[in-house]
């Protein structure tokens, strides 16, 4: 996997994390690790709106930051999953009133539109920010 450090990657069912360098093939590697790790988990029905919220909040986080960005993701209970990206800045993003002939500035827009629930945090070095997806119902006896 280009750009993914194999002592920051950590996939096991039912939970991942990945740590990105800040370089532009982060994105790609995160949309395709995203893709890959839901269709391991038999969650195809959230797979496309994950990688795309993934892929750009991962680039928010590369246009602003310069540290490593992580990404996080696991199902909880209540039928959610719950994704984070985290980069070492500590600035909280900014939602933007984009005009129609914008080429950026979307990002937050289709997080808020997306997801159940969204929001930031704080952490030790930068920040976090998270979302959840409604996951459909499991038929008895499926694992996570």
């Amino acid at each position: 996997m280009v750009g993914v450090s194999d002592s920051a990657l950590a996939s096991t069912p039912g939970f991942a994390e990945w740590s990105f360098p800040a370089e532009a093939g982060a994105v790609r590697t995160a949309r395709t690790l995203v893709r890959d790790t839901l269709r391991e988990w038999g969650l195809d029905a959230v797979t496309d709106v994950t990688v795309l919220l993934v892929s750009e909040l991962v680039t928010n986080s590369l246009r602003h930051a310069t540290g490593p960005i992580g990404v996080r993701m696991y199902p909880r209970a209540g039928h959610v999953l719950q994704v984070e990206v985290s980069d070492p800045l500590p600035d909280p993003p900014r939602e933007r009133a984009a005009a129609s002939d914008d080429e950026g500035g979307r990002g937050l827009q289709l997080v808020a539109l997306a997801s159940r629930r969204w929001g930031t945090r704080p952490g030790v070095n930068g920040k976090t920010v998270w979302f959840e997806l409604s996951l459909p119902p499991r038929e008895p006896g499926e694992d996570t």
